[in-house]
């Protein structure tokens, strides 16, 4: 049988003032103090608040401007041929941003402009894609004068002058003159006919020449194999 004091507490005789609080959870554990709580809470909140950060900066859209209609290499580019649309850009893209749209808007394109895409400073000029010490001379063919692979801008042919209908034998036989050109514009195809308006650059002054050789109707354009063979 316990003594009185054995059954007395360890704190038995010890002012109430200094006895020691021990705050236990229904679990069993020690609960955390109000400040270790405060701590977890800012830390949960700093960690959150950065992800958003992040996400907000990974996440950012800028408003460019992307082709909305074909245009042709060497064509202005009109107001109806842009729209505006907003994308979040890698870095290593590079876009013209739809702010700079009046200033797009009568360049011309530098190479042929896809419906969709998105316009780089690369596919505007301000230059005719006319040389100096070139000419531009426009041709109008018939399907039968053109090759079947279609032409882009940019590509070197050569525009050969047939005999007429009235040529003698002797200049039927005759090795055809020759004009070497580069193509700058490919025009559409005329509804009835199918004639198509082909812009070569050729070099000063054999422009009034291939064109008074054009304006007859007897030229046709031979295109040579990639490897120049």
């Amino acid at each position: 049988m316990k003594t009185k004091q054995e059954a007395a507490p360890a704190t038995a005789g010890v002012p109430e003032q200094i006895k020691p609080v021990a705050t236990v959870s229904a679990r069993g554990g020690r609960r955390k103090s109000p400040a270790m709580l405060a701590l977890s809470a800012l830390l949960i909140a700093g960690g959150a608040g950065g992800g958003y950060l992040a996400w907000e900066k990974t996440g950012e859209r800028t408003p460019v401007l992307v082709v909305a209609a074909d245009v042709a290499a060497g064509d202005v580019i009109e107001e109806g041929d842009l729209a505006r649309t907003s994308v979040s850009l890698d870095p290593a893209v590079k876009a013209i941003p739809a702010e700079l749209r009046e200033k797009v808007v009568g360049k011309r394109a530098a190479v042929p402009l896809v419906p969709g895409s998105l316009l780089s400073p690369q596919q505007v000029t301000d230059r005719t894609l006319v040389r100096p010490g070139e000419q531009l001379v426009g041709i109008s063919l018939k399907p039968s004068r053109l090759p079947a692979t279609r032409l882009s801008a940019g590509d070197t042919v050569q525009v050969v002058s047939t005999p007429g209908q009235a040529a003698g034998d002797e200049e039927a036989d005759a090795q055809p003159d020759m004009v070497e050109a580069r193509v700058v514009r490919v025009g559409p195809k005329a509804e009835s006919g199918g004639e198509r308006v082909l812009d070569v650059a050729v070099p000063k002054g054999l422009g009034p020449l291939l064109a008074a050789r054009a304006a007859n109707g007897n030229v046709a354009v031979v295109v040579d194999a990639a490897d120049g063979s």
